[in-house]
C-alpha cells in the first residue's frame, strides 16, 4: 500500500500552527527516496519551522523512531499491526507546541531545535540499547554466553522489556531475581520506566521527556518507585532518569 493513496482525509495538508509569527508544518519530503513503513510506502516525515521569514528543516524523529521493527506487532495466525504515519505527526504536534509555548517569550530558531533534540526523545529507546548490554554481560557472567550472544544479535528489533517477562516464566526464579537487582545497579533505569508507564496505562509505551519532566509526571513516577523499590534506590533512579543524556 502507497500512503499517498491512503491519505484523502488531509494527512497531505499536515499539521499547521501560528503563534506569535511562530509557523510550523509537517510534510513528506519528496526529494527523497520513499521507504517503508510498516507495509506502506511513504515519504520520509520532515519539519519546516519557520520565524521571522527564516526557516529550519530537519527529520521528524517519531517517523525515525515508530518505523524501527519493534513497533511492528506479529502475532503468529495474525496480520502484523504496526503505528500509522498520523501517530508521528501527531507526536510531533505536541511537542513542537510545547516547545513553543515554553519559549513564546524568547524564541529563536536555534533555541527550538537545541529543545527539540532534547525534549522529544523517548526514554525508554535512549535507555534500551544499553540495557541489551547489560543483559549480555550478566548471561556471561551467570555462565549461559550463549543467551547473552542471542540477547546481543537478536533483541536489538525487539521491545526487551516483553524479553524480560518471558524470561520471568521461563528462568530459574533465583537466577530471575539477580537479573532485576543487578540490573539496578549496572544498568539505566529502563525497567523502572517501563514497569511504571505500564502500572499507569501510559499511552503507547513511549514516555517522552517533556513528558517526564512535568512535575506531575515526576511526582507520580516518585510515589511508585518509593512502592516498588528499596529506599536506597528510589533517588539513584531518579537520578539516573533525570540524567539520561548520559546513556545516548
Amino acid at each position: 500500500m502507497h500512503l499517498n493513496q491512503i491519505d484523502s482525509k488531509g494527512t497531505k495538508k499536515m499539521s499547521k500552527k501560528k503563534s506569535n509569527k511562530i509557523t510550523y508544518k509537517t510534510y513528506f519530503n519528496k526529494r527523497l527516496k520513499e521507504m517503508d513503513f510498516h507495509g506502506v510506502k511513504t515519504y520520509p516525515l520532515y519539519i519546516q519551522v519557520t520565524y521571522k521569514r527564516k526557516s529550519i528543516f530537519f527529520k521528524s524523529y517519531y517517523f525515525e523512531l515508530l518505523k524501527k521493527p519493534q513497533y511492528l506487532i506479529k502475532v503468529p495466525g495474525q496480520q502484523p499491526k504496526g503505528p500509522e504515519v498520523s501517530e508521528c505527526i501527531s507526536k510531533e504536534k505536541e511537542v513542537i507546541e510545547f516547545i513553543i509555548e515554553q519559549n513564546k517569550d524568547d524564541f529563536s530558531l536555534e533555541l527550538f531545535k537545541s529543545s527539540y533534540l532534547y525534549f522529544s526523545k523517548d526514554l525508554c529507546d535512549v535507555f534500551q540499547s544499553r540495557f541489551i548490554e547489560y543483559l549480555y554481560n550478566f548471561f556471561w557472567d551467570e555462565g549461559n554466553p550463549s543467551i547473552g550472544d542471542l540477547i546481543l544479535h537478536g533483541c536489538k528489533n525487539l521491545v526487551v522489556y516483553e524479553v524480560i517477562r518471558s524470561f520471568k516464566r521461563a528462568l530459574r526464579p533465583e537466577l530471575y531475581q539477580k537479573l532485576l537487582e543487578n540490573s539496578l545497579y549496572f544498568s539505566p533505569p529502563y525497567l523502572p520506566v517501563y514497569e511504571f508507564m505500564e502500572a499507569h496505562r501510559w499511552p503507547n509505551k513511549m514516555l517522552r521527556v517533556f513528558e517526564f519532566e512535568n512535575p506531575e509526571t515526576i511526582k507520580a513516577f516518585q510515589s511508585f518507585l518509593t512502592k516498588k523499590y528499596p529506599t536506597e534506590q528510589v533517588n539513584t533512579i531518579l537520578m539516573q532518569v533525570a540524567h539520561w543524556e548520559k546513556y545516548l
